[in-house]
């Protein structure tokens, strides 16, 4: 029967799939697409909605009349009719939100203080930090992105700003001017700014983490797993591997904020497909707010094809059962992909169109010009103006972007996740496809692995609790 229901959001649109089932660990899974509500069954109920679409009850009895008895199945049919009368099972559709007809509200920026990096990374994405125009950003442009921003968000009172390269601690200058400059406008324009740097540690010394803490700056901390993967995927300038210094240097600052307002994000490419051993790496070096992330890369003996889809499948399955198992021990971590909400998900426009790349969010290169996200800065064809003239863009991108949300993607609008990874990413769609609305197929596989075990982690976790 149904063990239990954990749902969220209710009423979004379905096209032909409306029910994602699936076996993890040993739980029996139905997700409802449309209201994201998730039901434990046993093998009956997961056997019949095989057949059952709601108006077929005595189609299903005849179908399954040898492996189950007729007060059986009356039963469960009574139960799926009821979670249909509280639409939690095929539940209705709805229409684009009218939001999506207006001008979107900006809501962040990236900073690309540092087009410059210190580590050559193996798998770097921005031209060794480049982005193909090497350079430092000026305290003036920084400012500028700031009024930029406080003028776009309109009457939005939250804001976020994040100081991003490259790496941007070799630009501490403009980092600690633009601050200044934050903390002074959030009083006369009313807003509140969240301030957030992601570093790869280098230059973490005790006079850069006093600053951040007495800023109240939280931190991405980039830090690849084990010694040898970290060192082999993330060597400095002259070669040497960066692990025991970006780690040491890491601790320190996590050590000295309480272990909060920070996360610890890794990447893993063909050379550690068993990525597991580096999640838990991490959580052993003393680190429990963890994410580790796929690489993307075209056309490189690092990145993943889809042959390398049941090793990564395999390896999440290995991931998921390492991570309860730590926590029955009481030596639980937060581990990002983990983290579905099943009870109170984010609103239907968030589902739809996710981080808001190029409409609500923007990445402003060393110069000041405005691109969709971090990762097209330098991209050609994708400059959206600049925070001194505002956006320009007479080809009408941005509103291309505002409108790439999963409903007018034709493979998302087929796909059981589409609400959960809302599209999936922009970049990576166009890199492979040359279209943000035709999506990195190899990634939405690993997405799709990730959210089963995420759902299957919490669906069980108060029995592991």
């Amino acid at each position: 029967m149904v063990a239990g229901i954990f749902f969220w959001t209710k009423g979004l649109i379905d096209i032909d799939r409306r029910i994602h089932k699936f076996r993890q660990g040993d739980a029996h899974i139905l997700l409802d697409i449309n209201s994201g509500a998730v039901h434990l069954v046993d093998q009956m109920i997961f056997d019949v909605m095989d057949l059952f679409d709601g108006s077929n009850d005595d189609d299903v009895r005849a179908e399954l009349a040898e492996r189950y008895s007729p007060a059986e199945l009356d039963e469960a049919l009574s139960e799926l009719h009821e979670l249909i009368d509280a639409q939690l099972l095929f539940a209705p559709e709805i229409d684009v939100p009218p939001t999506f007809k207006q001008s979107g509200i900006v809501k962040s920026l990236c900073l690309m203080v540092a087009q410059d990096c210190n580590l050559r990374c193996k798998y770097c994405f921005g031209d060794g930090g480049s982005y193909g125009a090497r350079g430092l950003m000026s305290a003036e442009v920084g400012r500028a992105a700031v009024d930029f921003l406080i003028k776009k968000s309109i009457n939005r009172r939250h804001c976020e700003i994040d100081f991003f390269g490259g790496e941007p601690l070799i630009n501490m200058k403009t980092v600690k001017a633009v601050t200044q400059y934050v903390r002074a406008r959030e009083i006369d324009s009313n807003k509140i700014f969240k301030l957030t740097l992601t570093t790869n540690g280098m230059l973490l010394n005790d006079g850069a983490i006093d600053w951040l803490n007495d800023n109240n700056i939280s931190v991405v901390l980039s830090l690849d797993g084990r010694k040898e993967i970290h060192d082999a995927m993330r060597p400095d300038s002259t070669g040497r591997g960066s692990y025991d210094r970006a780690r040491a240097n890491f601790k320190r600052l996590v050590d000295s904020r309480g272990g909060s307002n920070y996360y610890l994000r890794g990447t893993y490419t063909r050379r550690n497909l068993d990525f597991t051993n580096d999640v838990l790496s991490l959580h052993d070096a003393g680190f429990d707010v963890l994410s580790v992330e796929p690489v993307v890369l075209k056309d490189s003996p690092l990145g993943f094809t889809s042959e390398d889809l049941p090793r990564i499948r395999d390896e999440y399955d290995r991931l998921t059962e390492a991570y309860l198992e730590r926590r029955r021990a009481g030596r639980g971590f937060f581990f990002f992909h983990f983290n579905v909400d099943l009870s109170n998900g984010p609103c239907v426009a968030k589902r739809l169109s996710g981080c808001g790349a190029g409409h609500e969010y923007f990445a402003v290169d060393v110069n000041g010009d405005l691109y969709p996200c971090h990762q097209f800065v330098g991209r050609e064809g994708y400059r959206l103006g600049s925070v001194f003239g505002g956006v320009d863009d007479p080809r009408g991108l941005q509103d291309y972007f505002r409108r790439s949300h999963v409903l007018n993607k034709p493979k998302c609008r087929e796909c059981w996740a589409r609400f959960y990874c809302s599209g999936g990413c922009h970049a990576n769609a166009d890199l492979f496809n040359g279209d943000i609305r035709q999506p990195y197929e190899v990634g939405c596989e690993i997405q799709k692995k990730r959210l089963e075990c995420a759902i299957y982690v919490q669906a069980v976790v108060g029995r592991v609790d």
